[in-house]
């Protein structure tokens, strides 16, 4: 990224535009061509798998439906807190009119394909016309559309519904052929992970170039980054703690220096399964929650519980939209709510795995995916962070699950239980 801002500016000097829009630039598309492209897959097999791992719906109870709750709870109170602090910085303002207009001038088209599209929506639709745009006419057609994103998560989901509903008799090869494609598309996101310097370096000076070595725009993305990080420090130091001391009764200091090494890992491998076993350790050992309440919920959270990578992805869409002069509606804002809200089940708990999601965030309220190159090369230091978050509400959802849990029977395995 630095280097990538350190080239363009010098080729901004000698006013050697036409060099990085020929030589650079490309390697740049190419990387935001290849996150476009997995970016279905990742979330509809993912999906799947999530809905189909809950086990039984003839059996969900108490604690399945706590722990799935207090989830997605958790989940919209740190999208709610994104949102809150993204507008209230603003940081996407920062940008200066001149800067401002030549990329409204670039996305022009989509800009007001979007606006056109929401005034006919506006004005020939009825109230429950969103919910009717969720179910898809045609599957494929969907499956095909980076910007069909709720339609995407409606079919995977009532795919894992069916799942479970035939039993695992009958679903089991189909949950191993998931299983086989799972594997494969997280090594793929893994390879493209592999080119992301290349990508990014490309884009951080293209970025620079076409903006004329403004500094500006590297200020607002200083305040991006402040604003991000102001967001995830609430979660992680106040939200929390507060949490496991009303719900589970007890010390939030000792919840914060116990749950530090965790946190650590975390931070270092920005990778929530990486920091499974140990979260699982820590809260067994230190916090005596049971085997078997850590067992299912740590599992099921590194799956659906992404409350700092949702944070995350409402700030960067909000902030990219800012930048473009894109104006939000307070049904865009629902959209992103609702989106990311869901699509949080597919968020893969390894690094990078983020990025495709907040793709399919920005489509699915018209905002251009191309913007994200605003942001990438910013992606690996907040994604660190973001990961702290992940797995601190992973531990604090444990720990309030647990407070109501019947321990007489500590062999009892969890699947018996849900």
């Amino acid at each position: 990224m630095a280097l990538g801002i350190l080239v363009g500016f010098i080729f901004h000097n000698f006013n050697m535009h036409g060099a990085v829009n020929d030589w650079i630039s490309p390697f740049g598309e190419i990387f935001m061509r290849l996150l476009k492209a997995v970016a279905i897959p990742l979330v509809f097999i993912s999906l799947i798998r999530g809905v189909a791992n809950i086990g039984d719906l003839s059996s969900l109870s108490k604690i399945g439906v706590k722990t799935m709750g207090i989830y997605i709870a958790t989940t919209v109170v740190a999208i709610l807190l994104g949102l809150a602090v993204v507008l209230t910085f603003s940081p996407g303002d920062m940008v200066d009119s001149q800067s401002a207009a030549k990329l409204q001038a670039s996305y022009a088209s989509s800009a007001i394909e979007k606006g056109a599209s929401s005034m006919e929506s506006v004005n020939s639709a009825s109230p429950l016309q969103a919910l009717v745009d969720i179910v898809p006419e045609n599957v494929m057609a969907s499956m095909s559309d980076n910007g069909g994103m709720l339609q995407i998560i409606f079919i995977a989901m009532f795919i894992g519904v069916a799942m479970l509903i035939v039993g695992k008799e009958k679903s089991t090869p189909f949950a191993n052929l998931l299983g086989s494609l799972d594997a494969i598309v997280m090594k793929i996101i893994d390879l493209i992970m592999q080119f992301a310097p290349i990508g990014v370096f490309a884009l951080m000076a293209d970025m620079v170039v076409d903006n004329a070595g403004d500094m500006s725009m590297l200020a607002a993305l200083g305040m991006y980054v402040v604003t991000t990080v102001v967001g995830l420090m609430i979660l992680i130091t106040l939200f929390y703690p507060l949490l496991v001391k009303v719900f589970a009764g007890r010390s939030a200091l000792e919840f914060v220096k116990k749950i530090f090494p965790v946190q650590l890992l975390a931070f270092t491998t920005s990778s929530s399964v990486a920091t499974l076993p140990l979260n699982m350790e820590i809260l067994e050992r230190d916090f005596g929650v049971s085997q078997k309440t850590a067992s299912f919920v740590l599992p099921v959270g590194c799956t659906i519980n992404m409350d700092g990578t949702s944070l995350y992805q409402v700030v960067g869409a909000v902030f990219i939209a800012q930048v473009m002069g894109i104006d939000l509606s307070w049904g865009d804002m629902f959209t992103i709510i609702a989106t990311t809200t869901i699509s949080s089940i597919g968020t893969p708990g390894i690094p990078g795995g983020s990025i495709v999601i907040l793709m399919m965030v920005l489509a699915s309220v018209g905002i251009p995916a191309e913007g994200l190159a605003l942001i990438l090369g910013l992606d690996r230091p907040l994604d660190m962070l973001r990961t702290v978050a992940n797995v601190t509400g992973d531990a604090t959802v444990s720990l309030i699950v647990d407070k109501g849990v019947d321990k007489t029977n500590p062999d009892e395995n969890i699947t018996e239980i849900i």
